[in-house]
């Protein structure tokens, strides 16, 4: 991300009486893991260039308690998610965009029992709706004659029926995508879900990540694209695996997109 950039928080629009156009919500990984914060700075690359508007809560986010939740600590994603309600309602925000799916499912779906009910978007649907108003613009890029397959995020797609946002998104730049034999409704989970990202796997015959990617480097891709970072983590680690990080590369949405688009 270009040193020019500089991202406003809540707090600074809050002091001088403005809102800002959405909230961004980064989310634990899109702040901390090192592979996942380049995603964030693709996707305010492109926020800057649409012109948009936005915001982050900084220090003020916290986890959205996802984690917590699926593992089974209730007592602990109740905590978390009402110090957000708390923070999110007392700056009155309206619209949120966030490229993590958990982040997405949590606060679309499960904060409005607590209070907080809000216009949450994934970012390729929000990226989507930039591109389809003009608001950027995305000849192609560098991936002419490229192959790209896109996995689907379990909370994005079967959690909550989005599948058309990022395919669309990726139909943008002068590429072949290519469907993997389990994708959309039918999609198979990266192995990172239901807290599994945190722990190790559960006894068994084989990996989840490793069935996944195996499936997906079946495609021929040059590209994997993913729309989550625990997806983006599970697949990277499974294309390792397989000794094939030199063919094929992991990438997320935005990243794709910033990229042709140069921004």
């Amino acid at each position: 991300m270009s040193d020019a950039i500089r991202i406003p928080t809540m707090a600074e629009f809050a002091a001088s009486g403005e809102a800002p156009e959405v909230l961004f919500w980064v989310g634990c990984a899109g702040s901390f893991d090192d592979r996942a914060r380049k995603i964030t700075k693709a996707f305010v690359r492109i926020l800057s260039a649409a012109r948009v508007r936005f915001a982050v809560l900084g220090q003020e986010e916290s986890c959205t308690g996802d984690p917590a939740r699926r593992a089974g600590n209730e007592f602990l994603f109740q905590m978390q998610a009402l110090n957000n309600v708390t923070v999110l309602n007392g700056y009155g925000v309206k619209r949120i965009v966030t490229a993590c799916p958990h982040c997405f499912n949590t606060l679309k779906n499960e904060y409005p029992a607590l209070g907080g009910s809000y216009e949450v978007m994934h970012h390729t649907q929000f990226i989507n709706a930039l591109l389809k108003e003009g608001r950027i613009k995305v000849e192609g890029g560098g991936f002419a004659g490229k192959r790209i397959t896109f996995h689907d995020p379990c909370y994005l797609g079967r959690g909550n029926g989005e599948y058309e946002a990022p395919r669309e998104v990726l139909l943008k730049l002068d590429a072949a995508l290519m469907e993997l034999k389990r994708s959309r409704q039918n999609g198979l989970c990266c192995g990172a879900g239901g807290g599994q990202m945190f722990k190790e796997p559960e006894p068994g015959s084989r990996d989840v990540n490793l069935e996944r990617s195996e499936e997906a480097l079946g495609a021929k891709p040059d590209i994997i694209a993913a729309g989550c970072p625990f997806c983006n983590t599970m697949l990277t680690d499974g294309v390792k695996h397989f000794n094939k990080e030199g063919e094929v590369v992991v990438k997320d949405v935005a990243e794709l997109i910033a990229e042709a688009g140069e921004l």
